[in-house]
């Protein structure tokens, strides 16, 4: 499964934007997709996923409450809206998919299997 993300980009304290990531191929029921985000000298941070199949999803404490993950089947595609945007979000954001995870494993970067590109995210003071 190959990763194509997008929607990033500059934008100032409070605002808001969507990052989109399409997968390539059809994903099974089993399949989670989420986003992982790092900044220089720190590791990869969990911020969301969810379980294609039904929607449920998980978060990151820091960002509950102003990001939502959804997803559309029919397109492949998940995507992470993010309001309230504040300068600590600024980071590279990834996404991220696998088949085989357990719920307990959502927030582990190492248990994904398949990830996008880098999708920069900045925001201003």
């Amino acid at each position: 499964v190959q990763l194509q993300a997008s929607g990033g980009g500059p934008v100032q304290a409070g605002g808001s934007l969507r990052l989109s990531c399409a997968a390539s191929e059809r994903t099974s029921w089993r399949w989670v997709m989420g986003w992982f985000r790092q900044t220089p000298g720190k590791e990869r941070e969990f911020v969301a996923a969810i379980n294609v199949s039904d929607g449920s999803s998980d978060y990151a404490n820091s960002v509950k409450g102003r990001f939502t993950i959804s997803r559309d089947t029919a397109k492949r595609t998940v995507y992470l809206q993010m309001n309230s945007l504040k300068p600590e979000d600024t980071a590279v954001y990834y996404c991220v998919a696998d088949g085989t995870l357990i719920r307990s494993s959502w927030s582990n970067p190492t248990a994904y299997d398949h990830w996008g590109p880098e999708t920069q995210v900045t925001v201003s003071s």
